[in-house]
């Protein structure tokens, strides 16, 4: 499992790691959104497009033999930071739902708009699956 690093005298982040080491099987995970597996959005609201991005993540983790937990790098790209402040707190118990208490490194970018019109978020991921 990946190890979380955390420097001498910092105070602990909430919601992500400052970094992680691991060895191991790299998993790439290219940018997901928040469509099904039809690639059919079922909602426009910002924290059921994440909960479904995260679910997606982990389909694919799945495929390659990961769970949540090997995550070790995660970029979100959302279209409107706002909008992510105002659901914060169903954003992260979107996050818990899916992916659980693990927290590995991540940015947060807000750019101008996805290749995807109706998507509010796109997540790209790594994982390590340690001693494969």
């Amino acid at each position: 499992m990946p190890e979380t690093l955390l420097p001498a005298g910092w105070s602990p982040p909430i919601g992500y790691a400052n970094g992680m080491a691991a060895e191991g099987r790299l998993i790439v995970i290219g940018g997901q959104i928040g469509w099904n597996a039809q690639q059919a959005f079922e909602t426009d609201d910002l924290a059921g497009q994440v909960e479904q991005t995260l679910r997606n993540i982990v389909a694919v983790l799945a495929a390659g033999g990961a769970r949540p937990e090997h995550l070790v790098s995660m970029t979100w790209y959302l279209t409107d930071l706002e909008d992510y402040a105002a659901k914060r707190k169903d954003i992260g118990r979107a996050y818990r739902t899916v992916i659980g208490r693990h927290y590995p490194p991540m940015a947060v970018v807000e750019v101008s708009r996805l290749l995807e019109r109706r998507a509010k978020v796109e997540i790209q991921a790594l994982a390590v699956i340690s001693g494969a």
